[in-house]
């Protein structure tokens, strides 16, 4: 149990190393290639690792329809939302607002799945939202700006990801259901980079095409399995706790490396949101903690 716990620890700092990598590839590539370039090197991985794992199997018209929707919702939108906001938005904050993402998944499985809501989770989502506004608050002054709003979106598209995938997983595995949703996500993204031209900033950067290729097929393919083979021997419920930690890797990843200092008032929001979420997290369900491509 304890290399379990161990793996889970490793897979939660590389994702919260993530936001740290990710705006600092944010300022080499412009956002939409970005996303695209990643999805291309996550798709040859799930590609490989499905070839001579799995077997590729037939898809019925309804699981299309889901998979499209989760493909543009969960993996063309969240993607593109994601690197859009570190533009502006600074990874702890992109990270306290991305650890709303399970309460959001709750509201919505009550509004479409007809899941019950509990008082401890309305009490939790209360705690968490108070902690937003901590971060987001600027000396007493309401800083909200536009790297903030694409980072809510990217939060609510994945948690609607998280739902479509529940959906889903009646019907198919999980590795299957990533590896489509991520071609249509890809083969939707395509088109969409390449109608705008030349205009993209696209780094010349040894380092930076290194890091997006490793940190694409590291976190978005290596880790996600490390992780999903871990919830079988823990428990969806216990896992979902370790993932609380991601905004406080966020925050030491961000010193570390860029030198971005933490504020007392951040470190007072992160205690509300995380503290939040926990509160809320003790009544989510086992399916709430799957990732299909994870921040």
């Amino acid at each position: 149990m304890l290399r379990s716990y161990l793996l889970l620890i490793f897979c939660v700092t590389v994702w919260g190393s993530n936001f740290v990598f990710g705006n600092m590839l944010a300022k080499q590539f412009s956002p939409l290639f970005l996303a695209m370039a990643r999805l291309l090197f996550i798709s040859l991985f799930l590609l490989g690792y499905t070839r001579i794992r799995h077997r590729f199997v037939p898809v019925g018209k309804q699981e299309w329809k889901l998979l499209i929707l989760l493909g543009l919702i969960g993996v063309f939108i969240n993607q593109w939302s994601f690197y859009q906001g570190l533009q502006t938005a600074d990874p702890t904050t992109s990270a306290l607002i991305l650890a709303l993402t399970p309460i959001t998944t709750a509201l919505l499985a009550a509004l479409f799945l007809k899941e019950a809501l509990t008082v401890t989770m309305l009490a939790g989502s209360l705690v968490a939202i108070s902690g937003v506004f901590l971060v987001v608050n600027n000396g007493g002054k309401l800083a909200f700006h536009i790297g903030h709003l694409w980072i809510f979106i990217t939060m609510i598209t994945f948690a609607i990801s998280i739902v479509l995938v529940r959906l889903l997983a009646r019907r198919l595995t999980p590795i299957i259901t990533t590896l489509y949703s991520t071609l249509v996500g890809f083969g939707t993204m395509v088109p969409v980079v390449l109608a705008g031209g030349t205009g993209w900033n696209i780094s010349h950067e040894a380092w930076a095409w290194a890091l997006l290729i490793i940190t694409a097929i590291l976190m978005h393919g290596i880790v996600t399995l490390i992780w999903n083979s871990q919830l079988q021997k823990v428990g969806a419920a216990k896992a979902a706790m370790f993932s609380n930690l991601e905004p406080f890797v966020a925050m030491i990843v961000g010193y570390v490396i860029l030198g971005q200092l933490v504020t007392s008032q951040q470190m007072i929001g992160s205690l509300f949101i995380v503290g939040g979420v926990t509160l809320a997290s003790l009544t989510l369900s086992k399916g709430k903690s799957q990732r299909v491509l994870p921040q």
